[in-house]
């Protein structure tokens, strides 16, 4: 008697067909659900008066700051240089990457749930039947069957959480751009820094070979009895108080280096920099402001892609309402279907359930309204985030335009300041000025000298301050 060779589990073919029509229309059902949930539309409304006082057009240029590329903005090579080699060997920078790799590996996975999942699990089994005179005649048996599992949701979860790895990997990717343009900063202002230190020692060594000139003269006129030995004094005093901000300046020059180095993630060594005024920044306002620029910002692009997220959580919250579907199958050979296992038979089993949830104790309407507060609270953030975007570029247009009117001023207070020490230097070398006077001319014109650099530094400042805020960095 032979064994049959196709075996169904012996289940009649009618009931077969019957349970494969329920599977089918279930998935029918299931992606029909995909479509409940509308996609996340982001807000557009941006507060009245974003930027206060500021004049504002939307039908303004693209030739402000906001536009350029931070290699544009920084026209400086060396410079360039130094933000090239941050952006490769920063630490922070490089964990923002692998963050990045992290989202789209999981926006993968997510993209990859509308597939069913496969198994191979083959088995192997020994018996043996005992023959009258003693003898064991071994029995094997195989299976190796193709598992087959399709997890499927109606409310179209699956759609909903491949969106919400969107916007995860949506996240990252701000976060990474908002880290790159915290170093480009950074590294921009210890530069300046370092240029602002280099002109700064620039004019203290100037003021010293001056103070070393005058200091001669008045040792000349005290030992022709023309002065006395007090005006000598003095005039050392100030010169060595000039030397010791040389050494500051050294010092303070050193430490900038130093933290340089640490952003470079290389070992403290001398950093190559351009001279004081020899690479400018470029500064082009236009008319005004476009609120358009702000969508370049890696921080509001964050806040919008964490309100997306909190939107999809609430669709997840809702889908878990929803009955889910769950399919399985088996494909594959025996030799164990019958009694004598040989020759073999073709192993089948599809199996479909639905489960929807009646009573979970209140948490699936907890698990919603969570979710709801939670995405009214994203909903604030972004506004806020939006609000301290308009005040910060409100504050470093404030500070553009102060640095740039100081500057006019501080231009002309050195030259008459020049103009006055000249003149009272050459009053005292012909004895009709004293020592104070030249004292206080001197001090007065490397005070404002010191200062005039500094408003300049401070301009430079305020500028990088609005191309961040505008968000042109993250370009």
């Amino acid at each position: 008697m032979k064994t049959q060779k196709f075996s169904i589990f012996n289940c009649p073919l009618s009931i077969v067909h019957c349970l494969l029509s329920i599977c089918i229309a279930l998935c029918a059902i299931a992606f029909s659900g995909c479509n409940i949930y509308r996609k996340y539309t982001p807000p557009t409304d941006t507060p009245d008066n974003l930027f206060g006082r500021t004049e504002v057009s939307e039908g303004d240029d693209a030739s402000g700051v906001g536009e350029l590329s931070w290699r544009e903005f920084f026209a400086d090579p060396l410079l360039q240089q130094l933000i090239d080699s941050a952006l490769v060997r920063n630490t922070d920078i490089r964990s923002a990457r692998l963050t990045v790799e992290k989202a789209q590996a999981s926006l993968r996975a997510a993209k990859l749930a509308y597939l069913p999942s496969l198994s191979l699990a083959p088995q192997v089994s020994v018996g043996g039947t005992v023959a009258p005179g003693g003898a064991v005649t071994p029995v094997w048996t195989y299976n190796i069957p193709l598992q087959i599992d399709w997890n499927i949701g109606i409310s179209g979860s699956v759609t909903v959480n491949k969106r919400k790895s969107q916007a995860v990997l949506a996240q990252a990717e701000a976060q990474r751009d908002a880290m790159q343009a915290n170093i480009i900063s950074a590294v921009a202002q210890q530069y300046f820094m370092l240029l602002l230190l280099d002109r700064e020692m620039e004019i203290l060594l100037a003021t010293d070979s001056l103070w070393d000139k005058s200091l001669e003269t008045q040792r000349a006129l005290w030992e022709n009895g023309r002065s006395y030995s007090t005006a000598v004094n003095q005039m050392e005093s100030s010169n060595l108080s000039v030397k010791m901000q040389i050494v500051d300046v050294q010092r303070s020059i050193r430490g900038v280096e130093n933290t340089l180095c640490k952003m470079l993630a290389v070992t403290p060594r001398p950093i190559a920099r351009s001279t004081w005024g020899q690479y400018e920044l470029p500064a082009r306002f236009g008319t005004g402001v476009p609120a358009s620029l702000l969508e370049n910002r890696p921080d509001i692009r964050l806040a919008n892609h964490t309100l997306e997220e909190a939107f999809y959580n609430v669709a997840s919250a809702r889908a878990a309402f929803y009955p889910s579907i769950s399919l399985q199958g088996i494909l594959g050979w025996t030799n164990g279907s019958g009694a004598i296992a040989d020759p073999g038979a073709l192993l089948m089993q599809l199996a479909g359930s639905l489960v929807q949830p009646i009573f979970a104790l209140g948490k699936l309407k907890a698990g919603l309204n969570i979710a709801k507060y939670n995405q009214e609270d994203k909903l604030n953030q972004y506004v806020q985030t939006v609000i301290d975007a308009g005040n910060q570029v409100n504050e470093a247009l404030a500070d553009c335009q102060t640095a740039k009117e100081k500057d006019v001023l501080y231009r002309r207070q050195v030259e008459v300041l020049q103009e006055a020490f000249d003149g009272t230097r050459e009053l005292m070398d012909n004895g009709k000025a004293s020592y104070l006077e030249v004292l206080t001319a001197q001090e007065s014109l490397l005070s404002a000298q010191l200062n005039q650099a500094t408003n300049l530094y401070n301009g430079s400042q305020a500028l990088i301050a609005l191309y961040i805020a505008l968000g042109g960095a993250s370009k």
